[in-house]
């Protein structure tokens, strides 16, 4: 499922639910957080910003491919290469920012099934 991020203060966030749902976890939202729709108040911003830059710092690091690298084979193609937790919060990071910034609420929603 996608889910939409949105704020009046930037643009829209999409991420699937399987990556949303831990960030959202780790934001400080409870473990039977819905998918479905949501929001963040600016009074709530601080704390979840402060969270989840807690659960990146403690993040642990991705194993380092290019020491392994065999000259022999062909190189790992990006996109298959795993995402790290701050690779794949800095936009939701950023619009959390933001919003705080000018005062005003972050929503969520279920994207449509077309």
């Amino acid at each position: 499922m996608l889910i939409t991020f949105r704020s009046k203060a930037s643009g829209d966030v999409l991420m699937l639910s399987e990556h949303a749902i831990p960030l959202l976890r780790a934001a400080g939202k409870p473990a039977d957080v819905s998918p479905e729709r949501g929001v963040f108040t600016p009074e709530q911003l601080p704390g979840a910003i402060a969270l989840l830059e807690k659960a990146i710092a403690s993040a642990p690091p991705l194993p380092d491919d290019d020491e392994d690298e065999d000259d022999d084979e062909p190189p790992e193609h990006p996109v298959s290469r795993p995402v790290a937790l701050s690779q794949r919060a800095y936009p939701l990071l950023e619009l959390l920012r933001k919003a705080r910034a000018r005062g005003v609420d972050v929503t969520w929603s279920a994207g449509s099934a077309w």
